[in-house]
């Protein structure tokens, strides 16, 4: 089989490098294997959704690597992201004898993605590990830059670890058997990155909405591509989140408290988000930081995603009370003070303080 042709980000780390592969036909290529290590074993990670798809042509498109090749399926959904799903990958490893040089391939959206990357974090402390992204989300967001962990019940992503993959593939023809929610969900995180860094994507985007809500494959093609070029130059500078990073999460501080308060699962991550971004352009607009054409315009192009724009209500008496009581598990809170990603329409975002108050106003005016 030749070899098929993709274009590579490169991720820049003060440790080390790796690149995103972004391509169709990555998946079934053996080629696109070249750079692992040899090893006794490997385990496929991947879910009841994507398992009968997928599974069987990646332990193909491995087996010469490898003389044992195991796959563990997880059930699907963002309610699965908890301890005891995660100690499954570690009894699937330890039953099989998996050693130190075993590879991990995370097969799946984001939530495979987080536990499967903190799994090869723990695991001996530290096991090489594969993305292969199978969400537009996992595509453009929670595969690049080496996030991983599950959720709590009082937070989202709360236990985890920063562990960087030996690489990330991202296969567009995966994207073809996505729902269309899904796919809308996924657009959230593409958006984001307008407001945050590059005016130019929001323009392309407003224009292209409707071919990428078709699935048009070079209008995908383009936004996982530079989405992967914004978050990789983001990443190489702060790989931790001690500063800079935290502009990803534009739109997170509202949206995982939405997800945490409804429940995970109830609400896809990109729709929480979507609601999150506006009502977190809205108290950019109260705080004098953007003006009121961006807020809309933004807001637009959200519902022309097919993306929900109004938060729902988390409790029937204080509902604003019920979200401050959620965004205070935030990781950007300090000292009890909520900080949010906050923009400034001219591609730039910061963490920003705001008064409680204020954000009071904001989620008594964006929630039905």
């Amino acid at each position: 089989m030749d070899a098929p042709r993709f274009e590579t980000v490169p991720i820049h780390l003060a440790d080390r490098n790796y690149c995103i592969a972004i391509g169709s036909g990555l998946l079934d290529s053996p080629h696109s294997y070249d750079d692992i290590a040899d090893a006794a074993s490997a385990l496929i990670v991947t879910n009841a959704t994507i398992a009968p798809l997928y599974a069987h042509r990646l332990q193909h498109a491995v087996s010469s690597k490898f003389r044992e090749i195991h796959t563990l399926v997880l059930p699907d959904g963002e309610q699965f992201k908890t301890w005891p799903t995660l100690n499954l990958i570690f009894d699937a490893l330890l039953q099989n004898g998996c050693d130190r040089k075993t590879v991990l391939f995370a097969l799946g959206g984001g939530v495979v993605g987080d536990m499967t990357g903190f799994a090869a974090a723990s695991y001996m402390r530290g096991v090489p590990f594969v993305q292969i992204p199978t969400s537009l989300l996992a595509q453009v967001d929670s595969s690049v830059g080496g996030k991983t962990g599950i959720n709590h019940p009082l937070g989202k992503n709360m236990i985890g670890a920063f562990y960087q993959p030996l690489k990330v593939l991202c296969d567009l023809e995966l994207l073809k058997t996505l729902p269309q929610r899904e796919l809308s969900a996924g657009l959230a995180e593409v958006i984001k990155y307008g407001p945050i860094a590059d005016l130019a994507l929001l323009d392309w985007i407003e224009g292209h909405i409707g071919a990428l809500l078709a699935g048009d494959p070079a209008a995908l093609a383009h936004v996982v591509k530079r989405s992967c070029e914004i978050k990789a130059w983001v990443v190489g500078q702060d790989e931790k989140e001690s500063g800079l990073r935290a502009i990803l999460n534009f739109g997170h501080t509202f949206g995982h408290a939405i997800e945490a308060g409804l429940g995970y699962g109830h609400w896809l991550h990109g729709e929480a988000v979507a609601c999150g971004m506006v009502m977190a352009a809205q108290l950019s607009l109260r705080l004098g930081l953007v003006d009121a054409e961006l807020v809309r315009r933004l807001t637009r192009l959200l519902e022309r995603a097919g993306l929900p724009v109004r938060g729902p209500r988390l409790a029937e008496g204080d509902n604003a009370g019920r979200y401050l009581e959620l965004m205070r598990m935030d990781k950007k809170s300090q000292g009890g003070e909520l900080r949010f990603v906050l923009i400034d329409g001219a591609a730039r975002a910061a963490v920003r303080a705001a008064p409680q108050a204020l954000v009071r106003e904001v989620i008594d005016a964006c929630c039905r």
